[in-house]
């Protein structure tokens, strides 16, 4: 969470795990049946709340312009994943160490 609102979860790292699969923002929506409006203004919010951008635009070129993360996209996609791991270690140790009584 930032002060406006969610910065990172589930749905954001997918959007750039897709915008850096296909190289673009539209392409990324599409494959998550998001509309492009929702997903350019996820990505405006994440840019704006990293206070450095996380996505920019390419321009140009041989195969024309498109979406790329940035180093710090794509550090913050793997500070999210790794969180999320440690997350999952600590819930799986906890419930194994938690005694279930089932009647």
């Amino acid at each position: 969470e930032g002060k406006e609102g969610p910065f990172l979860g589930n749905g954001r790292v997918h959007l750039l795990e897709a915008i850096q699969e296909h190289g673009s923002i539209s392409e990324a929506a599409k494959q998550m049946q998001l509309s492009y409006k929702k997903a350019w203004k996820m990505v405006h919010s994440m840019n704006k709340e990293a206070g450095v951008p996380l996505v920019t635009k390419k321009i140009g070129g041989t195969g024309g312009g498109g979406t790329v993360l940035t180093k710090e996209g794509k550090k913050a996609m793997g500070y999210f994943k790794a969180l999320e791991e440690k997350c999952r270690k600590f819930i799986d140790n906890e419930i194994q160490q938690t005694p279930l009584v089932l009647k």
